[in-house]
């Protein structure tokens, strides 16, 4: 019996064609397995096989997306295939978004079983999750080898049209289906087996979980902001000029904390960004762009805040996790109050 025919979409890195300098690398295919296609051929075993593999630029995708989408599936559809896999993307979250669009695309335009795989904070998660299935990932790479039997279990499924279990027995994220089934006892009889449990400590499942929405409530307003002493905070990856504490351009392992004493701009000789999420261009050649000293001082000297803040504190947001970024917040806050910060300004990209 013949195998089943795979194409698989991937991005510039995975394809070993560069970074962030070659995101805008325009959609291309090429015959067979490419990068993490290896991994995932080897798990479809005798099922089927990727016979082809496209790759587009996350930044041309992202910039593109009507073009791009369109030329990808046209890449696609002439290999005829009968099942398509994107990623796994993890945390990146432009190629999440892309891997998610063409998972879509796929699925809706060609009619054909498709399936991709990131990590639940990617926001092509949000994206697209109700759309297609999107299995779960970790946070990196790190994790491909965890990554690649849970996609290629489901995308084997997806295949062969067997039944898909719920989210929790294989693998990916909710999408907001719900489906009637025989229970072998009725609901009051399982929500008393719940409330019991409950009351002993125990460990339960809930049939319906609620969703948890971390709320963050405003402080008062500043009373006399010609007062008050105003801090500066950036996840856009701006640091002193070759990035002595080494913050990752992607998925932040920590922050760092600097001091602006007696400078009213940052410049290209004394700053950079090692953001890897953006075009690193213009911050690079003005890094005011992102952390606004210049702007401050002048604010400082014309006496319309109090004063600005002589230390700033500075992490990449690309790719890093929401958990990460709270604890790092939660850390320099402490040290903003001990000195006697009124109010701060968060800077992104």
């Amino acid at each position: 019996m013949s195998k089943k025919k795979v194409v698989h979409y991937i991005n510039q890195f995975f394809a070993g064609i560069g970074g962030e300098e070659k995101a805008d690398h325009k959609p291309e295919v090429r015959e067979g397995v490419v990068g993490p296609g290896l991994g995932i051929n080897a798990a479809l075993k005798d099922d089927a096989e990727i016979i082809a593999t496209v790759i587009c630029g996350d930044t041309y995708f992202n910039e593109h997306l009507e073009e791009a989408e369109a030329a990808v599936l046209e890449l696609i559809e002439k290999y005829n295939p009968d099942l398509f896999i994107a990623g796994p993307a993890f945390n990146a979250g432009r190629y999440g978004v892309a891997a998610g669009a063409v998972t879509k695309a796929v699925s809706e335009k060609l009619g054909i079983p498709a399936v991709t795989a990131m990590y639940e904070e990617n926001p092509g998660a949000d994206m697209y999750k109700s759309d297609v299935y999107i299995v779960k990932t970790g946070n990196s790479a790190a994790t491909m080898g965890k990554a690649i039997p849970a996609l290629t279990s489901l995308a084997l499924k997806l295949l062969k049209g067997e039944e898909i279990g719920t989210p929790e027995e294989d693998n990916y994220m909710e999408r907001g289906i719900r489906v009637n089934y025989f229970a072998d006892k009725r609901g009051s009889a399982r929500a008393v087996d719940m409330l019991i449990k409950k009351l002993k400590g125990e460990e339960f499942v809930t049939e319906y979980p609620m969703p948890a929405f971390d709320r963050v409530f405003p402080n008062p307003a500043v009373k006399d902001i010609t007062k008050a002493k105003i801090g500066l905070v950036t996840s856009g990856g701006i640091v002193p000029k070759g990035n002595p504490d080494r913050i990752e351009s992607s998925s932040a392992s920590k922050y760092g904390r600097y001091d602006i004493t007696g400078i009213d701009a940052l410049t290209s000789e004394t700053h950079q960004t090692a953001h890897g999420g953006y075009d690193p261009v213009y911050a690079n050649e003005n890094p005011n762009r992102v952390l606004p000293v210049d702007v401050m001082r002048d604010l400082e000297r014309e006496g319309k805040i109090g004063s600005l803040h002589n230390i700033y504190y500075a992490t990449v947001g690309n790719g890093t996790a929401v958990a990460s970024a709270k604890k790092y917040a939660e850390a320099f806050s402490k040290e903003l109050v001990a000195d006697g910060v009124d109010a701060v300004i968060l800077s992104s990209t």
